[in-house]
């Protein structure tokens, strides 16, 4: 296993300057991690450090609340590509979903990975830990049936990160149809193998080189 390759190296905190995105993108480098996961405005500068590298830039979109309009969330993924990105992590509208506007959720999905080359990697984040596992369910049904690539667990910034739980329940809706992307909270090397050996195809975290210092040991 390169579990380097299962990373995004990922700095979303809103008082990030400059300075720490490089340190990030320097980082991703040197471990080769799969991606960088920066806030939209990052995407440029990040695109440019790692123009040769084999390190992938992933942006969030309608990040973190998920209840942007449509259109804002299609022309922020739009731009995040003009700028370089190549993976796109978008929230759901959490609400809609509450209220069981279901195609709607869809319809969203859809327009923003239409919106897009085709070559653009989407997920889509569902934030598991606002929703009953009947929900987590049924969204993630969504995703299985939309044109996105991964289902994702969570921004990191609700009331908890991603659960063991919630990649079992994912796993056993969408089995090998999509990918999944385990995010937030996960901050060692056994939660991370964890996650893996659930069905995780990808794993969002800030304490990427952590794990990996803790996986030379093992």
């Amino acid at each position: 296993m390169e579990l380097n390759r299962y990373i995004d190296h990922t700095l979303l905190k809103a008082d990030a300057n400059e300075a720490d995105i490089k340190t990030l993108c320097e980082e991703a480098i040197q471990y080769e991690f799969k991606s960088v996961c920066i806030n939209p405005t990052w995407v440029e500068v990040c695109t440019n450090i790692l123009k040769d590298s084999e390190v992938l830039v992933c942006t969030v979109i309608g990040f973190p609340l998920g209840a942007n309009h449509t259109d804002i969330k299609v022309f922020e993924a739009k731009k995040a590509v003009a700028d370089g990105a190549d993976e796109i992590d978008m929230v759901i509208n959490i609400g809609w979903l509450k209220n069981q506007w279901f195609d709607k959720v869809r319809r969203e999905i859809d327009l923003i990975v239409d919106a897009i080359p085709d070559n653009i990697i989407v997920k889509v984040i569902i934030e598991t830990a606002l929703l009953t596992e009947e929900e987590i369910r049924k969204v993630s049904q969504i995703v299985k049936e939309s044109k996105a690539d991964f289902v994702k667990t969570s921004t990191g910034f609700s009331t908890r990160g991603a659960s063991l739980n919630d990649i079992k329940i994912i796993k056993e809706v969408i089995g090998n149809s999509k990918l999944i992307k385990a995010s937030g909270g996960i901050r060692n090397f056994d939660e991370t193998i964890q996650m893996i050996r659930l069905g995780s195809d990808r794993i969002g975290a800030s304490k990427g080189i952590k794990i990996m210092e803790e996986s030379k040991d093992r």
